[in-house]
């Protein structure tokens, strides 16, 4: 899985993408033509926690979108950002609703 990770990607999906929200997440996603493997970039705001935690979440968010990564469609950038109740969800809990919210954009291949 390629990243996102210049500002001014992350600003073009923030802008223009196709947002879903969930209770752990909210995701984002661009499609971007002729861009190849999709792409992903992960926000994680104080709000989040300590840096233990925020790198916690992104590992585990970094995880879900590498396993899963042949079941998005091409030419798409996607962008997570972490909620607070992302803190105390366990893996399960995130990877089940990072599934619900790109089925839910579209941006699944199966």
């Amino acid at each position: 899985m390629r990243r996102l990770t210049r500002t001014s990607d992350f600003d073009r999906v923030k802008e223009a993408a196709h947002t879903e929200r969930g209770k752990f997440m909210v995701l984002a996603a661009l499609e971007v033509q002729d861009s190849g493997l999709s792409r992903a970039g992960f926000i994680m705001s104080r709000g989040l926690g300590s840096a233990v935690v925020r790198n916690r979440v992104r590992r585990r968010l970094r995880e879900i979108v590498r396993k899963h990564q042949h079941d998005l469609r091409e030419d798409f950038w996607i962008v997570l950002i972490a909620r607070p109740d992302a803190a105390n969800a366990s893996y399960r809990a995130l990877e089940d609703e990072c599934l619900r919210l790109a089925k839910r954009a579209s941006i699944l291949a199966l």
